[in-house]
């Protein structure tokens, strides 16, 4: 088993920052894919960013290209997510998941990712 558990939400105006963090525990094999996934009100859950293997190689969504950034420390036990310049439309719910590579590359669907964390809610006001 794999254990995440998230902190670092909040409520914030457009244009602030927060910095979410995931505590990763368990079975190696399932950590070497970490991601970030959001479910917006009436919305699918879709991928934010994605790590893998320690921030060897990193993956955002084009929606928050150079505004959101995710590391992971080397021991795979803590993979963050800092969001810049957040926006009333980044308002969501969102979930650190782990799961195995594919071949050295990691995917973007959530069908992809074994374990989830609980959520931690992130609203923007404009």
């Amino acid at each position: 088993d794999v254990q995440l558990v998230e902190s670092g939400g909040g409520s914030v105006q457009a244009g602030g920052s927060l910095r979410l963090s995931c505590g990763v525990s368990g079975y190696a094999y399932y950590r070497n894919c970490l991601a970030w996934f959001r479910r917006a009100p009436g919305k699918e859950r879709e991928a934010v960013a994605v790590t893998y293997d320690a921030a060897v190689t990193t993956w955002c969504a084009d929606s928050v290209k150079g505004r959101f950034t995710i590391s992971q420390d080397n021991a795979k036990t803590t993979v963050s997510l800092q969001l810049n310049s957040l926006k009333p439309e980044d308002t969501a719910m969102y979930y650190c998941a782990a799961g195995p590579d594919y071949g050295g590359t990691c995917g973007h669907g959530d069908y992809e990712y074994n374990y989830w964390g609980q959520g931690t809610q992130v609203t923007v006001s404009s």
